[in-house]
């Protein structure tokens, strides 16, 4: 392999990241055209879209149900939730590196739901809220599951 072939994808990087920007000045257009103006702008609407823009990323880049998503972006079959993108350095590869990185579709996650409250606020609300509350759910879940299995433990302990 070549020192080139193992170049990352920057002029890929670079179309992502002016379709990010594209994308967003659309919808910040399309508010101003419509004249919506975002209406949740408090701590507890930043708190769910941070909750909600965590599940949405953790969704996408590691659930079996968007596997389909990342198929033909990674290497052998993406259904493990811990796949590798195909290294091909073009934006078949920067695609890969985005779906599969929670931060990166986070990034877009967030985008995607604040435009869509502005857009369509009451499908984006709703659309937020059940994010973040299940975002709250898989927290509560993990929590309650550890608390058990230290309870178990502690329980087969004092036997």
């Amino acid at each position: 392999m070549s020192a080139f072939e193992n170049r990352p994808p920057y002029g890929s990087y670079a179309g992502i990241m002016g379709g990010f920007v594209g994308l967003l000045a659309a919808a910040g257009a399309l508010s101003r055209l419509l004249d919506r103006d975002p209406q949740c702008q408090t701590a507890l609407d930043f708190a769910v879209l941070a909750a909600a823009s965590f599940k949405t990323a953790r969704t996408l880049s590691h659930d079996e149900v968007t596997s389909f998503i990342r198929q033909p972006f990674v290497r052998g079959q993406a259904h493990s939730g811990d796949e590798e993108p195909l290294p091909t350095g073009d934006l078949e590869q920067a695609i890969g590196e985005l779906v599969t990185c929670t931060r990166c579709v986070g990034t877009w996650a967030a985008a995607g739901l604040a435009s869509t409250q502005i857009l369509a606020p009451r499908f984006g609300r709703l659309l937020t809220w059940s994010l973040g509350a299940a975002a709250a759910n898989d927290f509560l879940q993990a929590g309650f599951a550890a608390l058990t299995s230290k309870a178990n433990e502690l329980e087969e302990h004092s036997d």
